[in-house]
């Protein structure tokens, strides 16, 4: 009896050889679809030794601030492609390089090539240019102020700068914390968008934008009344 059990068993070169290409994962054939990250300008911090980043946190918002007054005040064209080098090597300063700084402000680019494009032709080439490179050098600065300050001393400096309102009823808590939620809440429906748009794209709905339009916008709904049952239930919804 043993025998015939044994003779009976079925052995691994037995089993057909579909059951055993089914029972492998397959990655090469069907990959998910890529999530796209964020890579904007928001929460970049990059943790480093330097000056910058040892720097008061509202120090740098102060000299931000300045350096975008002046940029107003200041009407040369010279002055605004000092302010972006300066800008550009600061931020490869702390730690941001040329490659990663061009795909971090590529959506601000394309916003800024039509200004500039159109400044050209109602004022010429000198004056035309000027509003565009301002708005660079200043993105180019909060950008770098960003990557070298964390978020929790980016809110408190904020906070303690906002402090002198509260005789008029201005709550600086609520202020940073508005701030806060838009720091996370921006590259959270950047993100979102992208896996919506990589899922239309895995369905073969790429050319129909209300295949990812229409999730999308669910799920940010979603996620903002989410958000506003946390804030409610830890009693920071009254006003």
């Amino acid at each position: 009896m043993p025998s015939r059990l044994a003779r009976r068993a079925p052995r691994t070169a037995d089993v057909p050889r579909t059951t055993r290409r089914t029972a492998r994962p397959r990655t090469s054939a069907a990959r998910a679809p890529r999530i796209r990250g964020w890579r904007g300008t928001l929460g970049t911090y990059v943790p480093g030794t330097t000056p910058l980043h040892r720097a008061p946190a509202g120090l740098k918002l102060l000299l931000l601030l300045a350096a975008t007054v002046t940029l107003v005040a200041v009407r040369s064209l010279w002055v605004s492609g000092a302010a972006v080098l300066l800008a550009v090597s600061l931020a490869w300063w702390v730690g941001l390089s040329p490659v990663r700084l061009a795909r971090m402000l590529r959506g601000a680019l394309v916003a800024l090539v039509p200004l500039a494009a159109l400044g050209w032709w109602q004022h010429g080439p000198a004056r035309g240019s000027e509003p565009a490179l301002d708005l660079l050098a200043t993105i180019v600065l909060a950008t770098a102020l960003t990557a070298s300050t964390r978020a929790d001393r980016l809110i408190a400096a904020l906070v303690r700068a906002t402090g002198w309102l509260r005789p008029l009823g201005f709550s600086p808590e609520r202020f940073a914390l508005a701030v806060q939620l838009m720091l996370r809440a921006v590259p959270a429906l950047l993100e979102t968008m992208g896996q919506v748009r990589d899922a239309a794209v895995a369905r073969g709905l790429e050319r129909r934008p209300r295949a990812y339009l229409v999730p999308f916008a669910v799920r940010a709904v979603g996620r903002a009344h989410a958000t506003g049952d946390a804030l409610a239930a830890r009693g920071l919804g009254d006003a």
